[in-house]
């Protein structure tokens, strides 16, 4: 058998393999990754390198993590698969009576896909069907400028209009987009949204961070007033938590930080600790009914192959009670105070601009004279500099951030911010 060289596999990888957000006439050479342990991935020369943006956001316990490892072993030796129409199993019970009682206690039925975008799609039909089912159609969405939730044709209409959304715009579904609330703009926005109430079947929003425009934050009191103006002209009210979930923001959830309840919320990424693509729907009591009928034309028609996977399920139940422990929610805490703590290092830092944290999420711009834009060449610049340092950084075009496991040890976060001052060092000017 042949001997894998790194040469032979980037080739044999760029004959067959398309690869995502990638332009792949002027992509670099793709990095062979053969194992992972922890905060690090290794390459097949035997590099490792500190995986400090958790693989697009998904790794909340570190990489190969033992106990998700031989619970997905022990369910595969039972039961890997089944079908999830007419059928039932316990990972998926259990999964769901266990999320539910950490959500808004509104929150009363789990629906199961595979990924953001399909939670985000099943979070939509809901809604819309909602309305269809009671007799009326609402034709208008809400969502918020420069959202982003996911790259299916659903989800990317109630994303901000981009380079990539472009070419399918006339595919695109009307959206209402507005800006972020703060207190000055509050009342104008809740003027905007009160002339179209009635025709709204809902609005989308990305709770207190808007993750891949750019790590967008803004005050969870805004979002509360916006929300509780929503609830009062009876705009039913999505929260996709794809992002900002299982503990991302310092608290459980980004509902944690908000005294008003949405109707509906999407999870994924975080949701199997990083180890298996699922999506999961959950919403309130009245959005079930509206659908529980005689009339088999009110059903919502959606689902999947794996809805509900059994193995998916257990990874989830695994990393949830990885979550919930003690010293899960500990590390929490330190990285969130470590991250607090370098900010105001970055914001002191000429180079820096908008430095900003919450949770174990940090974020900062990289002053170029130009704005921030996901186009911007130094963002390429920056991420080979980090690579070569050991460090996966993934930037937003001129936007920096860090979203570690939660098991990045206070010395591993300490190497990362030194080195980041020394990047943004050479980089002056």
């Amino acid at each position: 058998m042949d001997t894998i060289t790194p040469t032979n596999l980037q080739e044999r990888d760029k004959a067959v393999n398309w690869h995502p957000y990638t332009q792949m006439k002027t992509a670099d050479n793709i990095i062979p990754i053969v194992k992972g342990k922890g905060l690090y991935l290794f390459d097949n020369e035997g590099k490792k390198y500190m995986d400090v943006v958790s693989s697009w956001w998904v790794t909340l316990h570190g990489h190969s993590h033992p106990y998700i490892a031989q619970r997905i072993f022990e369910q595969l030796n039972t039961l890997e698969q089944v079908i999830f129409a007419g059928f039932t199993h316990e990972p998926a019970t259990q999964l769901s009576e266990r999320l539910l009682k950490l959500l808004p206690a509104n929150q009363d039925k789990v629906f199961y896909s595979d990924n953001g975008s399909t939670a985000v799609e099943v979070a939509l039909k809901m809604c819309i069907q909602y309305a269809h089912n009671q007799g009326k159609e609402k034709t208008k969405i809400l969502a918020f400028k420069n959202a982003y939730h996911g790259d299916t044709f659903g989800a990317m209409s109630v994303s901000g209009k981009s380079y990539w959304t472009k070419p399918f715009e006339s595919r695109l579904f009307e959206v209402v987009f507005i800006d972020t609330p703060n207190a000055d703009n509050l009342q104008n926005l809740q003027s905007q949204i009160k002339d179209i109430a009635d025709e709204v079947a809902c609005f989308i929003y990305e709770p207190l961070v808007q993750g891949a425009a750019g790590m967008l934050m803004y005050n969870a009191e805004d979002l509360d007033s916006l929300m509780k103006f929503c609830r009062e002209q009876e705009i039913l009210m999505i929260q996709d938590e794809v992002f900002t979930g299982f503990g991302r923001t310092g608290r459980l959830f980004a509902a944690n930080y908000l005294t008003e309840q949405p109707d509906i919320m999407c999870f994924s990424k975080g949701l199997t600790g990083g180890t298996m693509p699922m999506g999961i729907t959950t919403c309130s009591k009245a959005i079930y009914e509206a659908f529980w009928s005689d009339d088999k034309y009110k059903t919502l028609f959606h689902g999947h192959s794996f809805t509900a996977n059994p193995l998916a399920c257990t990874a989830a139940l695994a990393s949830m009670e990885l979550l919930l422990k003690e010293e899960t929610q500990m590390n929490i805490k330190r990285i969130s105070q470590q991250h607090s703590a370098f900010v105001k290092v970055l914001a002191a830092h000429p180079q820096v601009e908008n430095a900003r944290q919450i949770g174990t999420i940090l974020a900062f711009d990289f002053k170029t004279g130009h704005g921030t834009s996901y186009f911007n060449e130094i963002g390429k610049q920056l991420y080979n500099e980090f690579l070569k340092r050991g460090i996966i950084m993934r930037p937003l075009g001129n936007v920096m951030y860090l979203v570690p496991p939660y098991c990045a040890t206070s010395e591993e976060l300490d190497f990362v911010y030194r080195n980041i001052l020394e990047v943004l060092e050479e980089f002056i000017g």
